[in-house]
């Protein structure tokens, strides 16, 4: 049956809007009318209000005055005779029902002053919604909350939500007599009265409810119009530096603005690049595994993997989060691979678990239950990549390195798997432009064609299955395909040498783009829009067929395995390169100590200053192979740059340039330097590796000039240092050092006293006796005795004077921000998850306006602004 065919029957009113039939559900939509007796009682105090004005204005009206009396004494007569008889003639309401009526009405109003109200209703997790395999006629395609077959996308985003039918269909039978008295009344608008049309529009109108919601009402250009409102949580992400260059990045819109959407940690990013603006989509509490997009680029899905992962779509018009699906995988780890049929209706996932499962769901039902699931043999591979068939929403192809994999949904979601021959490392599958062949292509440049074979819908045997059968192998090239998609009437490849190249049908080569000088290919998205027809001033390259005709194709992003973003537009073949993010973990991050500039430092070896007002790229360097960024930080001029790296190199670098401020670096630890600090004075520099040792280097004067020179080194602790950290004595301007480890020891280092290759202790304390530390920093100065400020894994909170005499006060903490004094008071804390797999550098903008924090792995650079004014704490009663 086609898609057009199970689509809800509708017909057309006299004002074009879109009206359901008798025989179908009704409008869950449909609000219910107030107290009818308040209706009344509002008619008879009107009536006595007229009256009283008669008597005061009898001389200065006339006939009007008449009129006016014969009609309120009309509807007066018939309040009275109603009051009497305790009877309302055409609106019967039992006193429990006009209750249950009443407090629907009450909900409903507060729901549409939600912005996803409109659409959705809001599903409550662990529901009870069963799972259902239903053919192509089944009643539940029939109450779609987003029909998409019946609209195109710009009707999609005007439509009435009258159109918005209920979920899954319900057993009649266990419902509440009032629920299915409420429906017959639903199902006979026109007995309805216009007063009570009327009072309820004149309540949404009083409360300020519009019937539409955003989501049925909005355009493309909603997202980026809307106002900045004042800040309601003490942390806002403002901006997110990187991109997890393992997954897509879509572009979404072109036509006035070049609109980007991609990935960064636990966070969805869509990148106005022209506006250099970026929306952010929170939702998910662990890092991404996969997204897709539908056709029209209108609606996103995202999944993550970890514990209580989600499935969650989103509405890219407008950033509201239409529909999420808990509890995708209860058995595994979450989602390994994610695709969105062409039309939006279906969505398709693959669990990240021992043993996959595949499922369907009918996202637009609002379920949390898929419509069908299919659990894959170990022997199938992992499979890591799905798509749809473009025309046909019942079908779908999958691969692992070693397999590919043919779905056909019908009543049952079925499968046919490739041959046991192995032909090369597959990478990416997609549907043949002809549509009765999938392609597979290899990681040793080769394409394998399967035939599918559709057996005549009149058998009914298992034979009459759909099934594929590969019918030959292509060498299409040399260099390895890493994507394989379509656009218009080419097949389209990426490959490991940063190549791009177009077939057709037949897979002939048209043209190719091989002289951009690229990375690896991870991920080609085209244009929406098609490509504008050329003309005089067209600047179309030819193709390489016998004809030689232009080469038309949209305009499209490039994402390469450098993680590098670029733009290509085809009519010249202007390559742009919209931005350059680190492609390794992310541990290093230091502040300005007076002007908005921050740097980071990669492990790829890359280090990145931005502006982080401005939201501006400065200037970066790469280091040689070999040497990843581990830790960076600003000496309290501004001046220099310290920068330790992982194999145990350490430089010091201008802070404008990034150039080495010194002929040599050093070279005197032998692990990752994970921790650097400057004296107040810049007379010292210290850094701690992962070896337990703490170096420490010195400026001298040598021929005229300040050069820096190695000191000495220590092996302190005995396992690993968290904190190091230079101080001031209160009774002179003498630097001190001190470190902090997990041996839960805290080392005072003697600077006067250490000459060269020795390094002196002046004290050490233990901090506790079960926890151990996580870091520690200078409590500020509101008090005349100075206090270290420790951190355990107990989440205790310890305060040392000077004296290091212990002062604890007990406190659950995480990391977020309290307000000073330390004093337990739960309400001065607040706390918010940066990234899901933890925090692995902290820094604080010099004007403390800012809190940037580096994800680690996750490649991501969080900028947060502080909300001093947070309701919560302005309220927050006095510590006892």
């Amino acid at each position: 049956m086609s898609d057009a065919e199970e689509a809800p029957r509708e017909s057309t009113g006299k004002n074009g809007e879109t009206e359901k039939k008798e025989e179908e559900e009704p409008n869950p939509n449909y609000k219910e009318v107030e107290n009818p007796q308040e209706e009344l009682q509002d008619d008879t105090l009107a009536w006595r209000e007229s009256q009283e004005e008669e008597e005061e204005e009898e001389e200065e009206e006339g006939e009007d005055k008449e009129i006016v009396m014969e009609e309120t004494e009309e509807k007066a007569g018939e309040a009275q005779e109603e009051e009497a008889s305790g009877i309302q003639k055409e609106t019967t309401v039992e006193p429990q029902e006009m209750k249950k009526s009443m407090t629907s009405l009450e909900i409903r109003i507060t729901d549409s002053q939600s912005i996803t109200s409109g659409i959705f209703p809001t599903t409550q997790r662990g529901s009870e919604s069963k799972p259902s395999l239903q053919s192509e006629d089944s009643e539940a395609d029939e109450l779609e909350f987003l029909d998409l077959d019946q609209l195109s996308p710009e009707e999609q985003q005007m439509s009435s939500p009258e159109r918005q039918p209920s979920g899954e269909l319900e057993n009649t039978d266990q419902r509440p007599q009032d629920e299915l008295e409420r429906e017959r009344r639903d199902l006979e608008p026109e007995k309805r009265e216009e007063g009570q049309e009327r009072s309820m529009s004149s309540i949404q109108s009083i409360a300020g409810i519009s019937r539409e919601s955003l989501v049925s009402t909005t355009t493309e250009d909603i997202l980026f119009q809307k106002d900045k409102s004042a800040p309601v949580y003490p942390l806002t992400l403002t901006w997110s530096f990187g991109w997890n260059s393992s997954l897509p990045v879509y572009y979404i819109r072109e036509e006035k603005q070049k609109v980007l959407l991609y990935v960064c940690a636990h966070t969805v990013i869509i990148y106005n690049v022209f506006r250099n603006h970026q929306y952010h989509l929170q939702g998910h509490a662990n890092i991404i595994s996969c997204v897709c997009i539908s056709e029209d680029r209108r609606w996103v899905a995202t999944a993550d993997k970890g514990p209580d992962c989600l499935v969650i779509i989103w509405d890219s018009f407008t950033g509201i989060p239409v529909h999420t699906i808990f509890d995708s995988c209860p058995e595994g780890n979450g989602i390994r691979a994610m695709a969105m049929a062409h039309d939006a209706k279906y969505l398709a996932t693959i669990s990240d678990a021992e043993v996959q499962k595949v499922s369907i769901w009918k996202w637009t039902l609002a379920v949390e239950t898929p419509a069908c699931t299919l659990e894959l043999p170990k022997e199938y591979g992992f499979q890591n990549y799905l798509t749809f068939n473009p025309k046909n929403n019942k079908e779908l192809v999958s691969n692992s390195k070693t397999q590919a994999i043919y779905y056909a949904w019908v009543s049952t979601l079925q499968h046919s798997f490739t041959f046991n021959k192995l032909v090369g490392k597959f990478s990416q599958s997609i549907f043949h432009l002809n549509l009765t062949q999938i392609l597979s292509a290899t990681m040793e440049g080769k394409l394998v064609v399967w035939d599918i074979h559709r057996p005549p819908s009149s058998t009914s045997t298992f034979l009459s299955f759909p099934y594929i059968k590969p019918c030959k192998l292509v060498h299409l090239q040399k260099e390895s395909i890493t994507v394989l998609t379509t656009i218009d009437s080419y097949i389209v490849t990426g490959d490991i040498k940063g190549n791009i190249k177009f077939y057709d049908h037949t897979l002939s080569i048209v043209n190719w783009y091989s002289h951009l000088q690229l990375s690896a290919i991870r991920t080609l998205s085209f244009s929406k829009t098609p490509a504008t027809p050329p003309t005089e001033k067209s600047n179309y390259p030819p193709d390489c067929t016998l004809k030689g005709e232009l080469f038309v194709v949209r305009n499209f992003i490039i994402g390469t395995s450098d993680a590098t973003v670029y733009h290509l537009t085809t009519d010249g073949t202007k390559l742009e390169k919209l931005f350059v993010e680190p492609k390794d973990a992310i541990c290093a991050i230091s502040c300005h100590p007076y002007q908005p500039l921050i740097a980071i430092g990669s492990i790829c070896g890359m280090i990145k200053v931005w502006n982080y007002e401005k939201k501006r790229y400065l200037f970066s360097r790469v280091f040689e192979k070999g040497l990843g960024v581990q830790s960076l930080t600003y000496n309290p001029e501004g001046a220099l740059l310290g920068a330790g790296f992982t194999e145990g190199t350490v430089y010091i670098l201008d802070a404008m340039s990034l150039e080495n401020e010194s002929p040599e670096p050093f070279r005197y630890s032998r692990t990752s330097v994970t921790h650097i600090s400057f004296s107040h004075d810049s007379q010292y520099m210290a850094t701690a590796d992962v070896s337990f040792t703490v170096a420490v280097y010195m400026v001298v004067v040598r021929n005229g000039r300040r050069v820096w020179e190695y000191l000495a080194r220590l092996r302190s602790h005995r396992q690993s240092i968290r904190s190091l950290l230079f101080g001031v004595y209160l009774d002179s301007n003498e630097p001190r050092l001190l470190s902090l480890g997990t041996d839960r020891l805290l080392i005072e280092y003697d600077l006067l006293r250490s000459y060269k290759d020795h390094l002196e202790v002046l004290d050490i304390h233990r901090t506790d006796q079960g926890c151990y530390p996580t870091c520690m920093v200078w409590y500020p100065p509101l008090t005349r005795e100075l206090f270290l400020l420790i951190c355990n894994s107990g989440y205790k909170v310890k305060l040392f004077n000077d004296g290091v005499k212990c002062k604890s006060l007990f406190t659950q903490q995480q990391v977020g921000l309290q307000i000073l004094p330390v004093d337990g008071n739960p309400h001065k804390t607040t706390a918010i998850v940066c990234h899901p797999n933890g925090v692995a550098g902290m820094a604080l903008s010099y004007d403390g306006r800012y809190i940037f924090t580096a994800g680690g792995h996750d490649r991501s650079v969080v900028q947060w602004k502080i909300n001093l004014r947070y309701p919560s704490w302005e309220l927050a009663p006095p510590s006892s």
